[in-house]
């Protein structure tokens, strides 16, 4: 009779250390403008309370969503997955959020002006607010929109090269612009003028 309540004793010790090992899941807030550095700080939680089902993690994220966010993923919460249903919620809340994140990000980048900051100055400004939900793509269309219609000619014939080194040259040009009375006192025509601007632009570059 000893040896059985030894035993049972042993059991109940192996259960309560069982429950005291394992931790529970904090979901920490959702995070809408980055979506996925969320889904990465649940997934930590995920290892370190060792949840590891496809079912489990997919309920802890549904539940975690305020009803908004949920809305932009409804199609998959009504209809769940038979199978890889969290990697597919994850998916989808990634893209669809990012997308909308992205045109909120481009009205905001439509609405700036350049103002008196030099066209490298404006870029990075730009580039401060895309963060990174705004593709270069995008943010080069956005600059180069807001450059003055004279500068722009020249831009346009260097669309190879990258948005920063673009930046640079139309700050050339406005430093060149800047300096033409200097170099029309030493040119002796028109033509001499546009060739002597040319000439200090390329060394500008170099």
């Amino acid at each position: 009779m000893s040896f059985n309540n030894s035993s049972d004793c042993e059991g109940q010790l192996g259960t309560s250390a069982f429950s005291i090992d394992r931790v529970a899941v904090r979901v920490p807030p959702f995070i809408p403008a980055d979506p996925e550095l969320w889904f990465a700080m649940v997934e930590e939680n995920f290892t370190t309370a060792g949840v590891t089902t496809d079912s489990t993690k997919f309920s802890y994220i549904t539940g975690a969503l305020e009803p908004r966010y949920a809305l932009e993923i409804r199609d998959i919460i009504v209809n769940k997955p038979a199978s890889n249903a969290y990697e597919t919620i994850k998916a989808e809340l990634i893209k669809r959020l990012s997308t909308s994140q992205e045109q909120k990000t481009r009205r905001l980048l439509e609405m700036e002006e350049i103002g008196d900051r030099k066209p490298s100055q404006f870029f990075r400004h730009l580039k401060g607010l895309a963060g990174s939900t705004v593709p270069d793509s995008m943010l080069r269309t956005l600059w180069f929109a807001r450059m003055p219609s004279h500068m722009q000619a020249i831009l346009a014939a260097h669309r190879d090269i990258t948005l920063e080194k673009l930046a640079e040259l139309a700050d050339s040009i406005i430093d060149l612009t800047d300096s033409r009375p200097r170099i029309a006192e030493t040119a002796s025509s028109p033509g001499d003028l546009l060739t002597a601007q040319l000439q200090q632009l390329t060394v500008t570059l170099q």
